[in-house]
């Protein structure tokens, strides 16, 4: 059962569904720390830097219904903005990014509805992030009910970027000057050649510190031969 289908059939409250945007926050919250912890205790690597968790207010959402030409009603809000619910995972590599979003992909009780991709295709903006728009199902006592939540993955320097951004656009209400406009699509290349180089030098410490293990290796053998 999806969110607006329990709306039409008996419960119609704002804070129902808050309920149930909260509660798909806390089940796909818990999942991805699930999937962090397996992956330190298989690959002693952490992907995940932190997680930040939002609910749009609801002059978020009112503003938002009205730029897309829709009346301000709850079900409007549960069939028309898939990001009520939201959570945003930083990485510290771009490789993370999709390592993350293939592992969320293969979780069997989660349905992904649609992604997009604004690492490889960025907004004219110089915005950089991968969003995964996905359902969770909510057990209740009498039914379960899928809910929307928008994953958002994105590197530190991506997640600086897009702070910056927001902050700036939100002042001058989405009519910023051009040149800081063209100013912060500089920056964003920037923070793209950053990740690029600091993804780079993980490559090589990668590669150096294999290189390391095999060395010492070499040389236990050797001591164990002088040895024996």
């Amino acid at each position: 059962m999806s969110t607006s289908q329990m709306l039409n059939e008996d419960i119609d409250s704002w804070e129902t569904v808050m309920f149930l945007y909260n509660s798909a926050l806390k089940e796909v919250g818990t999942k991805l720390d699930i999937l962090n912890d397996e992956f330190v205790h298989i690959h002693k690597y952490n992907p995940i830097e932190y997680i930040k968790k939002r609910i749009k207010t609801p002059e978020s959402i009112v503003k938002k219904l009205k730029r897309d030409g829709y009346e301000s009603t709850i079900e409007n809000m549960v069939n028309y903005i898939n990001d009520i619910a939201g959570i945003r995972i930083v990485c510290s590599f771009t490789s993370d990014i999709y390592r993350l979003a293939e592992m969320i992909g293969k979780q069997n009780d989660l349905t992904v509805i649609s992604i997009k991709d604004y690492i490889k295709h960025p907004k004219a903006s110089g915005y950089k992030s991968f969003h995964m728009h996905v359902t969770v199902p909510i057990f209740l006592s009498d039914r379960v009910v899928d809910t929307k939540v928008e994953i958002q993955i994105r590197t530190i320097a991506m997640d600086f970027w897009a702070s910056l951004e927001h902050k700036i656009y939100y002042k001058f209400e989405g009519n910023a000057p051009e040149y800081i406009s063209r100013d912060l699509r500089a920056c964003a290349e920037i923070v793209s050649d950053l990740d690029a180089k600091m993804l780079q030098l993980n490559e090589a410490i990668l590669e150096a510190k294999a290189r390391q293990v095999v060395w010492e290796d070499v040389q236990q053998d050797e001591e164990t031969k002088e040895i024996s």
